[in-house]
């Protein structure tokens, strides 16, 4: 009884816009991110590292290099009503479902090849 009550609340929060990616892709998240009394869009553009499952609270971590070469992980919630959207413009092709070897990669070395589609 009780788990069905929470899987019907669970359904309501579910976005049904999600673009299919995986590990290698290279994501635009538009995040809202709150300051003050204002809110705006922040974009975080990077490398899908890991995509975790587990229903309503899926997620994923992306990776990018920040300035001065300091790469730069966060993970976002699939679901959250905090991300406005998600772009893919680019597909990796990877043979791992974990990416962690990319946090000791610089430069070229860490570049991972386009799937074609």
């Amino acid at each position: 009884m009780v788990a069905q009550l929470i899987r019907s609340i669970e359904a309501e929060q579910f976005k049904a816009e999600v673009p299919t990616f995986g590990p290698g892709d290279t994501v635009r998240v538009h995040a809202r991110v709150v300051e003050g009394t204002r809110e705006r869009v922040q974009v975080f553009e990077g490398v899908v590292i890991r995509r975790r499952d587990g229903g309503i609270n899926e997620n994923f971590t992306v990776r990018r290099i920040a300035s001065h070469g300091i790469g730069v992980e966060r993970t976002f919630l699939l679901h959250s009503p905090r991300i406005d959207r998600i772009e893919v413009p680019r597909r990796g092709r990877v043979r791992r479902a974990r990416l962690y070897y990319l946090r000791g990669l610089t430069g070229r070395a860490a570049r991972i090849k386009e799937r074609r589609t």
